[in-house]
């Protein structure tokens, strides 16, 4: 069991009644690791104007991956462009013309610290949105409550994930976070990547009826795009400008009453 002084020097910066940020020189400020802003955005949390906050660090190898400098636990450079602290202060500057505030990746979840860093969001008056594969369900379940939205990759069938994440039973935690979803009361948007070779029609129809019997009625289905993407072979494999066609969308529409191509 760990002392009161340990536990006291975990906790995370708060906002003061005057608005001002207190910073210490703990474990949220030490270990938050913070890829790159998106200082503005209509498209990454629904209904909402948004930063992005780029969460470094991801334990899965998905071959189209559009942000491959995030995935290593520490960024290349080796470099901290932002700490925690300024952070903050960047964001408190953004309140009342920014609605929410969401954290991307990367994993946001594979931080340990960060249900700390959400509740210092809200704590600024921000409501917060998550973007996340779903690896960690019991991180992902203790976030719940202080989240307003969260974003599900939900990558392949079950039986499939391992070719597209490159991780034995990968999809077995992925498919546990689409469970906790269903009964959390939190709004939540299941998306798939589609791609010729990863994500064939077949695979996808499988996928189509794995979310249906689990109650999922809206679909997003987000076409590859190969701008970030380091794996040559996935994007010769995939003709530029793709997109899903009529007939796979009629066939995965059978089973999914809503489905939206982004």
């Amino acid at each position: 069991m760990e002392s009161a002084a340990s536990s006291a020097s975990r906790a995370s910066p708060r906002i003061s009644s005057a608005g001002a940020i207190a910073v210490r020189d703990d474990v949220l400020q030490r270990e938050l690791r913070i890829g790159g802003i998106v200082p503005f955005t209509t498209t990454d949390f629904p209904g909402r104007l948004a930063a992005v906050l780029f969460v470094q660090g991801c334990p899965w190898r998905c071959g189209y991956c559009h942000n491959p400098h995030l995935i290593p636990a520490v960024a290349d450079t080796g470099l901290r462009e932002h700490t925690w602290a300024g952070v903050l202060r960047w964001l408190e500057s953004r309140r009342g013309l920014l609605d929410g505030v969401v954290f991307s990746g990367g994993e946001p979840t594979a931080q340990r610290t960060i249900g700390e860093a959400v509740r210092d969001v809200r704590a600024l008056g921000f409501q917060v949105g998550l973007h996340t594969a779903g690896m960690y369900p019991r991180r992902l379940a203790a976030l719940l409550p202080d989240l307003d939205w969260v974003g599900l990759d939900v990558k392949a069938p079950r039986a499939g994930y391992e070719i597209v994440t490159g991780v034995a039973a990968s999809g077995m935690a992925a498919f546990e976070s689409l469970d906790l979803l269903r009964r959390a009361s939190v709004e939540y948007e299941v998306r798939t990547t589609v791609h010729p070779v990863l994500t064939p029609p077949a695979a996808l129809q499988m996928l189509a009826r794995e979310l249906a019997a689990r109650g999922v009625a809206r679909w997003t289905l987000q076409p590859f795009r190969p701008i970030g993407c380091e794996d040559e072979t996935v994007v010769a494999a995939a003709p530029r400008g793709m997109a899903v066609d009529a007939p796979l969308l009629a066939a995965l529409g059978a089973h999914i009453p809503e489905i939206v191509v982004r």
